[in-house]
């Protein structure tokens, strides 16, 4: 679908990454070096590194807050470039250190405008981000995992087995590969008038639990949240969880960004097919913890993530035990048609039985919007996230029994 509507009939203050549909591959890199990466370290362990090549102590601390201002406000990759550096220091950067974030592999774009990345990071592994461009605003998907360990049986994520925690390195550079790809960084020498982001907010709901990797997702968040680099409010990034109890608080408190979470569910039983962490952490423990979320992180409401699956969670009975089960909790429940991919175990529920979930919720109070899905033609939309040089693909059989349904 191309918008054939002349350029200036667009909002203002409309986002305009251009839509085409198209999938690139891009050459493949030369591995990384010994050298120290500069990127995902926090500023203490940034000063830290520059004084261990050489930085004297007392001007390390003004060098890191140059650097950071280089690598996190202006994009920049390359030491010669960092002009109010002396050239002597610059060589000793350029000889000791490095500013590398993850390699992009392909480019896809949907016809809806939405961005899907396949990048790879050390050691050869892949994982996919996601960009999702709104009137409004623009969301970045972020991975925290390759794979993911959960095995959430609607995920076709969660059918690729964990291999390794990402870095904050390659968390936080997830995002800088979007601002690239974007042209978001501003032009140096230039006067860059303010414009509205086209990357406005991130979501880590990408591949894998963020809380199972929980110190270098917020490193990474930190420096997304810095005034002085990308500068991202708490609130314009969402963190999602499928019910890491213990990580919950440190959440709250550590981080202090917005709190989504995968429920999917209004019983145990249900739950622990569909999301079977609540064998560990079950509904009960999950909605305590969620309670005293926002009070703790100043956060305005919880969001409640659910997947709508035909014949399975989707009944009017789930929708009025939903709404007392969350009795209490400031939220708003975000309504996911499923998006199927192949071999999935389960259907999409029907237009006509959503609309009859929402507004059960809707009347008892609560904002229940129908998340249109995107991307679907290039499986970039939520629950269709894969690499799949990461694993052989199960079989249809072997997915419906660990959904229970073989």
């Amino acid at each position: 679908m191309t918008d054939s509507s002349p350029k200036g009939d667009a909002p203002k203050s409309a986002p305009t990454a251009p839509v085409t549909q198209d999938v690139r591959t891009f050459p493949r890199k030369v591995e990384a070096t010994d050298k120290i990466n500069l990127v995902g370290l926090t500023r203490p362990a940034l000063r830290e590194a520059l004084i261990e090549i050489g930085t004297k102590e007392k001007q390390a601390k003004m060098r890191a807050g140059q650097i950071w201002q280089w690598i996190y406000q202006k994009g920049v990759r390359d030491f010669d470039l960092m002009s109010n550096l002396a050239k002597d220091y610059r060589a000793l950067l350029a000889e000791k250190c490095e500013i590398r974030v993850p390699e992009v592999v392909t480019k896809q774009v949907s016809e809806d405008g939405t961005r899907k990345y396949l990048v790879r990071i050390a050691g050869g592994h892949e994982v996919e981000i996601v960009y999702i461009p709104e009137t409004d605003r623009g969301t970045l998907c972020v991975s925290s995992q390759v794979g993911c360990t959960l095995t959430c049986t609607f995920c076709h994520t969660g059918t690729q087995k964990l291999v390794r925690n990402l870095t904050a390195a390659e968390i936080i550079g997830q995002v800088m590969v979007a601002r690239d790809d974007l042209g978001e960084w501003p032009k140096l020498g230039e006067a860059n008038p303010p414009k509205v982001r086209l990357l406005s907010n991130i979501v880590l709901m990408g591949m894998g639990e963020p809380l199972y990797n929980f110190e270098n997702v917020r490193d990474a968040m930190k420096i997304a949240m810095d005034p002085e680099g990308i500068s991202l409010s708490r609130r314009r990034i969402t963190l999602s969880t499928s019910g890491v109890v213990p990580e919950i608080w440190r959440t709250a408190e550590e981080i202090g960004c917005q709190l989504a979470v995968s429920f999917h569910a209004t019983t145990d039983e249900v739950r622990d097919v569909l999301v079977p962490i609540n064998k560990r952490w079950n509904i009960e423990a999950l909605l305590e913890a969620l309670r005293a979320y926002p009070k703790v992180s100043n956060s305005e409401r919880i969001t409640f993530e659910y997947v709508m699956l035909k014949d399975v969670n989707d009944s009017d009975e789930d929708a009025h035990r939903l709404m007392k089960l969350i009795e209490g909790i400031p939220a708003k429940i975000n309504l996911i048609p499923f998006n199927e991919w192949p071999g999935a175990p389960y259907q999409r529920s029907s237009n006509n039985r959503i609309h009859a979930f929402a507004d059960i919720v809707h009347n008892a109070g609560y904002s229940s919007p129908i998340r249109r899905p995107r991307g679907e033609d290039i499986m970039a939309a939520c629950g269709q996230l894969k690499s799949e040089t990461e694993r052989a693909r199960k079989s249809k059989k072997q997915i419906e029994k660990e959904a229970g349904l073989g």
